[in-house]
C-alpha cells in the first residue's frame, strides 16, 4: 500500500487544486458545495463537485492520506476503470444518502471526499480481507474488517445523535457504494470471501431496519 500510480495522483491533484480554489474563492465554494436546497432546485452537479471541495487543509490532508494508503490495492485488483467506478460511484452514493437523510433541511450543506475515500477503503477491505490497519491511538494492528464494521456502527450512532460537524451519512453511503460496486466488479468474492461479505453487510442491514422503523 502507499505506492502512487497515475490515477491516484490525478485524483489527489484534482482534490488539491479544486479545494484550494475553494479556500480562496468564497463564491466558488458556495456554488459547488453540497447544499440540499440547491440540489432540490436542480443543481445536481453539487452531488459530485462537493466531493472535491474541503473545509480546510487538515480536512483535505486527512482524506488524501487515506486515499493514498488504500487506493493501490483497489487499483491493482480492479484496474483503472474499476477504480474510477468505485471512487465516483461511492462519492455519488454518499452524497445521495446524505440528501435522503436531510431532504427536509433546506440549508443543510457539506463538502469533502470522505464518501469516495470511505468507498475505496471498504473496497480494499473486501479485496484484501487479511489486511490490517494501524491507528494512531492503538499500538497494535487491527483487522481491517473489524475496523470496517466498527466504523459503520459508529456512523449509525453519529447519524442518529448528530455527533460533531461530520457527514456521517455521506461516510456510510460511500461505504455502501464501495461495497456494492466492488461486488459487482468482482463477483468471484462471493465464492472466496462470503463470510466477510456477510459480516460487512450487517451494519448496512441494521441501518435499513432502523430507517424503516423510523428510528433514524
Amino acid at each position: 500500500m502507499g505506492n502512487l500510480d497515475m490515477i491516484t495522483i490525478i485524483m489527489i491533484a484534482a482534490n488539491v487544486i479544486i479545494s484550494y480554489k475553494g479556500f480562496g474563492d468564497f463564491s466558488f465554494f458556495e456554488q459547488y458545495k453540497f447544499q440540499v436546497g440547491a440540489i432540490q432546485r436542480g443543481e445536481k452537479i453539487r452531488l459530485f463537485s462537493a466531493g472535491f471541495l474541503h473545509v480546510d487543509t487538515q480536512h483535505l490532508l486527512f482524506n488524501m492520506l487515506t486515499l493514498y494508503f488504500f487506493a493501490r490495492p483497489v487499483f491493482t485488483d480492479v484496474g483503472t476503470v474499476g477504480f474510477l467506478f468505485i471512487y465516483i460511484g461511492s462519492l455519488f452514493v454518499g452524497n445521495y444518502l446524505s440528501l435522503l437523510f436531510h431532504k427536509n433541511e433546506y440549508h443543510y450543506s457539506a463538502v469533502g471526499a470522505s464518501g469516495a475515500v470511505t468507498g475505496v477503503l471498504y473496497s480494499a477491505i473486501l479485496l484484501q480481507p487479511g489486511m490490517s490497519l494501524y491507528l494512531f491511538f492503538v499500538p497494535i494492528p487491527i483487522p481491517a474488517y473489524i475496523f470496517g464494521i466498527g466504523y459503520l456502527l459508529y456512523s449509525i450512532y453519529g447519524m442518529k445523535n448528530r455527533i460533531g460537524n461530520i457527514g456521517h451519512d455521506a461516510h456510510f453511503g460511500g461505504a455502501i457504494g464501495g461495497y456494492v460496486i466492488t461486488l459487482v466488479l468482482v463477483p468471484s468474492l462471493f465464492a472466496t470471501n462470503l463470510l466477510m461479505i456477510v459480516l460487512l453487510a450487517l451494519p448496512i442491514v441494521l441501518l435499513y431496519i432502523l430507517k424503516k422503523m423510523g428510528k433514524m
